[in-house]
């Protein structure tokens, strides 16, 4: 199939950012549940996508079709990064959100494991009070071949102002899935992930991680907001072991990062702050 022709192919969403998603997503950041504005990137638990058994595909997710290319011979998807540039409004709890989606681009490359398939999906979102955010999705397939995770070299140091340590476990992941309805089973069943993925422990979600490096940016910068952030992962974390979220502000620039306990970069994220 050429899955070229599904470049420019739209579709229309709504949706409702329900308080009891703000407050759970609130107590699994161990943060306040926000009253008015909701931070950055808590967009993700809006227009989940859930199916009835019949349609979901071995790996937890939808099965391939529909909207996004199927790619059947790459059994491997995950969401390889972003970029996003923030409007004049902000979510808040109860507010009514449309968002506009569209395939930009489906390119084939080669990596170190095999053939990849990455489809970028741009998302327009509006709120009540009007344009909130539009984002570029890459998501990446691949081939089961070759090691699912391979070592890496601790990362140098980037000069990096404030730093917070975390170990997410199974519960933080459990709930972070339950919050923005991603089925994909490599973060809560772990026969399946070390099995069939063959993963040494539950993965830790990027966008959870891109959601933490934000956070730790806009604490390190009080009285700031987003303007644009882009974020790209660079390799899994695990559950249960030490994860370590750094960020450096220098005057509107931002660069923060995931790292695990071997001081390896997990993932990377690079902002503009107004």
């Amino acid at each position: 199939m050429d899955h070229a022709t599904y470049v420019g192919r739209s579709e229309t969403a709504e949706d409702r950012l329900d308080p009891r998603l703000v407050a759970g997503l609130a107590a699994t950041l161990d943060l306040p549940t926000p009253e008015g504005d909701v931070p950055p990137l808590w967009h993700w638990m809006l227009f989940q996508d859930w199916r009835r058994p019949d349609g979901i595909g071995p790996d937890g997710h939808p099965k391939r079709g529909g909207f996004l290319p199927p790619v059947h011979d790459l059994p491997r998807r995950m969401w390889a990064g972003g970029r996003l540039e923030f409007g004049p409004s902000a979510l808040r709890a109860e507010d009514r959100v449309t968002r506009r989606s569209t395939i930009l681009s489906v390119k084939e490359k080669a990596g170190g494991s095999g053939r990849l398939v990455f489809v970028t999906v741009a998302h327009e979102i509006e709120g009540p009070r009007g344009p909130v955010l539009r984002e570029e999705h890459d998501i990446v397939y691949r081939g089961a071949e070759g090691a699912a995770v391979k070592p890496a070299p601790a990362a140098p140091d980037f000069g990096a102002t404030t730093t917070r340590s975390l170990v997410p476990d199974a519960l933080m992941l459990f709930r972070y899935s339950a919050l923005t309805g991603n089925g994909h089973r490599i973060h809560y069943d772990f026969p399946y992930v070390t099995g069939e993925e063959g993963y040494p422990g539950l993965v830790v979600h990027g966008p959870l991680q891109a959601t933490l490096m934000a956070q730790a940016m806009l604490d390190a910068a009080p009285g700031m907001r987003l303007l644009r952030f882009a974020f790209r992962g660079a390799r899994p974390a695990f559950a249960g072991n030490r994860l370590d979220v750094l960020a450096r502000i220098e005057g509107e620039a931002a660069r923060a990062e995931t790292r695990d306990a071997s001081g390896a970069t997990c993932m990377a994220a690079e902002a503009v702050l107004g």
